[in-house]
């Protein structure tokens, strides 16, 4: 009966619509009520990548771009993009023991001590070898964690994060642990652990991931139907709360007190831990597959046609929990991210009633984000279109609880891109904020970052903290993150999305109709990083 109630609402929004012949923003606001009241409703049990709830909103998205003139952009003439995937999750609780020299074991305690890794490629991953702490576990310039350290045919422990000294948006890069396994496997290292510091617990209680243990990751897969996994990466084998590395770093040269202490100064000492590590975590493996949702507006210019900027929102959120809270299992993901597609369809619409952009803009409506940025890598790297992608906006998880009178957009001051987002910014009267929480890692988390991963200029905006953003935005990540309050009974202002939705409107303009190709400033971290790449 719920969804049947909230048809009846979508249908009166939508005619009201219609009806309408008041100014743009208000009807904007209603398609954007409308758009949101679907997605986060409890049919669709959380869009899930993979789940029934999941294909229902694609095809909704779909038809919302068909409707508007929005042309199919999958190679197949359709909207939809197949996505191969293979699912992983916890089978059960693993085992973790320390194992002193003379032969005394200590067992971890489960959802306390630890919480079990998964391996996609493997459905048991059993190692009995010595740890080697490598503090942060970051390789940059002429730093160099694994220095006079050997972590061959062992266990690499890290630390959570990276320094405080880094810049914001390269420490996210290096604290990102797809990074830390990637240098933990070029050293030899066979497993990898990651360490809690107080900090990290205060921001995300290890009870809070403690719920979630056994939700499904997801990875896409290969022709060969191998999960795809980045080249030399090492089996993460499970993370460590505060009270477990208490017990991991018993006897160690150097106490953990000393060593939180140290790592907030950004070099805490590194050394052989002198016990072995008995560990056992087993993998529950599925196949399964998904969509990603694809439309495509033409470029008007006979040779800037030829370029394509990507919008881009991830359309999946995490599902139903095991556990409820309050009574409710279902995680609507209302904000997160039902609002950024609202927003990128009301931006798609906007371009049909408008004089038609001299570059190609592709919507898209990607899956698997919450799974680590499945989809979003799968299309880069399997692309629907042959025109090669200049740009990427991308639209995740705004607050649109107040109104915003400034955003913080990663990326923009790598490439041109930046000039683009303030004059956008400018006209609207909304001014460009820094990073406001470098300790989130924020810049590695969200779909943008797989095509800075391929080479292409890219920013991702969010919501800013003037005008009441910062009570609002960490409220948000403090009681409905990832939790089934993040749903329709929140204070939503429709019309700050209406807002959102201009101001992104305003963004790809600039960059669509620029005489200039957007490129990434000479000297530029991730520039250089990722297009030097072989």
């Amino acid at each position: 009966m719920k969804f049947l109630s909230v048809v009846a609402g979508v249908s009166a929004a939508v005619l009201a619509t219609s009806a309408a012949s008041g100014a743009e923003p208000d009807r904007s606001t209603d398609r954007i009520k409308a758009h949101v009241a679907f997605l986060a409703d409890d049919l669709m049990q959380g869009r899930e990548a993979g789940s029934v709830g999941h294909a229902i909103a694609a095809n909704y998205v779909a038809s919302q771009l068909a409707q508007m003139g929005v042309k199919p952009g999958a190679a197949d003439g359709s909207y939809f993009q197949s996505v191969p995937m293979s699912g992983f999750r916890s089978a059960d609780q693993g085992r973790f023991s320390i194992v002193a020299k003379g032969g005394q074991t200590t067992p971890l305690v489960f959802g306390e001590d630890y919480l079990p890794g998964r391996n996609p490629l493997a459905a048991t991953t059993a190692l009995n070898t010595q740890m080697v702490f490598v503090g942060y576990g970051v390789v940059a310039g002429k730093r160099d964690d694994y220095a006079r350290l050997d972590v061959r045919g062992k266990i690499v422990v890290a630390l959570a994060g990276a320094p405080k000294t880094f810049q914001t948006e390269e420490r996210a890069y290096y604290a990102n642990r797809r990074t830390k396994r990637a240098e933990a496997a070029r050293r030899g290292a066979v497993g990898f652990i990651s360490v809690n510091a107080p900090s990290d617990e205060a921001r995300q209680p290890f009870a809070n991931s403690a719920r979630q243990w056994q939700s499904w990751g997801m990875s896409w897969r290969e022709p060969s139907g191998t999960p795809f996994a980045p080249a030399g990466t090492t089996p993460e084998l499970g993370s460590i709360s505060v009270k477990g590395a208490a017990k991991l770093f018993d006897g160690a040269p150097k106490p953990l007190a000393e060593i939180y202490a140290a790592a907030e100064t950004g070099a805490p000492p590194r050394f052989a831990l002198p016990h072995r590590l008995d560990v056992a975590i087993n993998t529950e493996l599925k196949s399964l597959d998904s969509v990603n949702v694809v439309g495509v507006i033409e470029g008007a210019d006979p040779v800037l046609k030829n370029e394509v900027i990507v919008l881009s929102a991830h359309l999946d959120h995490i599902g139903v929990s095991a556990n409820p809270v309050k009574g409710d299992a279902i995680n609507n993901g209302a904000l997160d991210n039902a609002g950024g597609v609202a927003t990128t369809l009301e931006v798609a619409r906007a371009f049909v009633g408008a004089q038609a952009p001299k570059r190609t803009l592709l919507f898209l409506l990607n899956t698997a984000e919450e799974k680590g940025l499945v989809g979003s890598e799968y299309f880069a790297l399997n692309p629907t279109t042959r025109l090669p992608i200049v740009a990427n906006v991308n639209l995740d998880m705004p607050i649109l609880t107040y109104d915003f009178i400034d955003v913080v957009a990663f990326g923009a001051e790598r490439s041109s891109l930046g000039a683009a987002v303030s004059r956008a910014g400018a006209r609207m009267g909304v001014k460009l904020s820094p990073d406001p929480l470098p300790d989130e890692g924020l810049f590695t988390r969200s779909d943008h970052f797989r095509f800075v991963e391929a080479g292409v200029p890219s920013v991702f905006l969010m919501t800013g903290f003037e005008n009441g953003g910062q009570a609002a935005f960490t409220g948000f990540l403090r009681d409905n993150y990832h939790k089934p309050s993040d749903d329709l009974a929140l204070p939503i202002d429709y019309a700050v999305g209406a807002k959102f939705a201009r101001l992104n409107y305003e963004i790809v303009r600039e960059i669509a109709d620029a005489d200039q190709k957007p490129a990434w400033n000479k000297g530029d971290f991730f520039g250089e990083l990722f297009t030097r790449r072989p």
